[in-house]
């Protein structure tokens, strides 16, 4: 429970803990959110890292000189396309036995809806993914599992990786120091948040009337 409120306090005040860093840390702060971005996407147990807030968290910073936009997103953008890749393989090599393993938390739901997104967007779920939630995290591992052709998830991933970088570190670079974002900022996060869940809840909406309908036409 202690590593949950922590989580949530980190995501939601995400520019407190991240100022903390960078002034305790230094340029050793690029590092710090490499590492962060990595395991985000890179390892399937790792879904709750904070991804979009992050980075949005991270552009504001480097508007006002803390970090290098550049630098942050040449690194980031590595970071990301890094992460999918270790975790295509990994779900490669080892995705079965590691979802059938009871001693390893991965909540098969997450993959489950992984699953059906891929199945119907297919390999373009590795770039919408990146911009939602946990899907992110399991879209590379699930593509693993299933064999998708590396040369076309290293180029949905590539692609995925730099526009989501780069959507979420500009975004906060441009819009993360309007005096209403900076003194709402965690209402702000919270928005980010949402928005990138939205899609997720539709998939499962339109699952879910789906479902409805196929029973209905079987009583009928």
């Amino acid at each position: 429970m202690d590593i949950i409120k922590f989580l949530i306090d980190f995501i939601l005040n995400i520019d407190v803990h991240l100022g903390t860093i960078i002034s305790t840390y230094g340029i050793a702060t690029y590092i710090i959110l490499f590492l962060i971005v990595f395991m985000e996407t890179g390892l399937v147990f790792t879904p709750f890292l904070p991804g979009d807030s992050l980075l949005f968290a991270a552009g504001a910073f480097a508007a006002i000189g803390s970090l290098n936009i550049w630098l942050l997103f040449l690194l980031l953008s590595i970071a990301a396309i890094l992460g999918d890749t270790a975790n295509y393989w990994i779900g490669y090599f080892f995705g079965k036995k590691i979802v059938a393993h009871p001693k390893i938390p991965i909540d098969e739901s997450h993959i489950a809806e992984t699953q059906k997104f891929f199945h119907k967007h297919g390999g373009k779920t590795i770039i919408l993914a990146r911009f939602m939630p946990f899907i992110r995290t399991f879209a590379p591992f699930v593509a693993g599992v299933s064999r998708m052709n590396y040369k076309q998830f290293f180029l949905y991933n590539v692609t995925g990786g730099i526009l989501w970088v780069a959507v979420a570190t500009f975004a906060g670079y441009f819009f993360g120091n309007m005096e209403f974002i900076k003194e709402n900022f965690s209402l702000v996060i919270i928005g980010v948040i949402i928005i990138s869940l939205v899609p997720i809840f539709i998939e499962i909406f339109k699952n879910r009337i789906q479902k409805l309908k196929v029973r209905s036409q079987k009583l009928n």
